[in-house]
């Protein structure tokens, strides 16, 4: 059973990347989408999570806040990364944000930089330099593509920070995490309502039902991708890195053949090598957590 979780997570995950590639070709509003993503992932979170009503005192809200802001905001680069670099680069890019909070450990924190982690961010940074298009890309979008790679490095960070944050509210124990992810979803949704509807009074975004119901179809699949996930480390709450692994690694390749097959993405030598040092680093990364 956790290894079907591990599955359904890995492709609704990649679902979502393959959403947000398809949202251009159907000329999907994709602030309108990911902000009517939020309203169904409250709904569905209400529905299988089952989180306590709860308001503690001492909740750590700046974390809410932080959190409401950066989600669909990265969503919404995230989708721009997709469409100009295509789906595997911008997934290597969000799998190897798991060393940002590495690096924020050792040099903010004080920790111990191991030889094997030391390898998996010198892996990483490898990868990631591989998976970048170096060469000219010729699009009509030119503003997208000109500097293609400067939306993989937000997405990359930015992931590592949210990542942070998350991690924070995991730590906190005074209010449940299902109850913590119910408002940090209320907050992401209300914060981009309010965004939405400043574009509908600028006229840079108009009121259109596909685009809300496209943005369902996201929320659908980016809630499956949390649930199964969450189900996953409840299976094997013994052995979450191994959860952790094998969930980056499957996204990785999944993303690779999708994109290669389905969307006919074209990579260079060096970004096939990219993909391979990717999976390495994550392996080498968690590997004495695994065994």
């Amino acid at each position: 059973m956790p290894i079907l979780y591990i599955v359904l997570s890995i492709c609704f995950s990649v679902t979502v990347s393959v959403l947000l590639k398809m949202a251009r070709r159907y000329q999907i509003d994709i602030f309108q989408a990911i902000t009517w993503n939020y309203s169904m992932a409250i709904v569905l979170t209400w529905i299988f999570l089952r989180p306590r009503l709860e308001i503690v005192h001492s909740s750590p809200y700046y974390v809410y806040t932080l959190l409401g802001l950066l989600l669909p905001a990265l969503f919404v680069i995230v989708a721009i990364s997709i469409t100009s670099n295509g789906i595997i680069r911008t997934e290597i890019a969000q799998r190897l944000s798991l060393f940002i909070p590495v690096l924020a450990a050792f040099f903010f924190f004080g920790e111990h930089l191991t030889i094997l982690k030391g390898m998996g961010l010198g892996l990483c940074f490898a990868a990631i330099v591989c998976s970048v298009p170096w060469g000219k890309q010729r699009s009509p979008n030119t503003k997208k593509t000109a500097n293609a790679w400067m939306y993989l490095l937000v997405v990359f960070v930015g992931m590592g920070i949210i990542d942070i944050l998350f991690k924070k509210l995991s730590a906190f124990k005074g209010t449940s995490y299902t109850s913590s992810l119910l408002l940090v979803f209320i907050l992401a949704f209300v914060l981009s309502l309010i965004n939405l509807f400043y574009r509908f009074g600028a006229k840079k975004s108009k009121f259109s039902w596909p685009h809300i119901l496209f943005g369902w179809i996201l929320g659908v699949a980016n809630f499956g991708n949390i649930l199964f996930y969450i189900k996953a480390l409840g299976s094997l709450a013994d052995k979450p890195s191994l959860v952790f692994s094998i969930n980056d690694i499957g996204i990785i390749v999944l993303g690779a053949f999708v994109s290669l097959t389905v969307f006919k993405e074209k990579l260079s030598t060096i970004n096939k090598v990219g993909i391979g040092l990717a999976v390495l680093a994550i392996v080498v990364f968690y590997s004495p957590s695994i065994f």
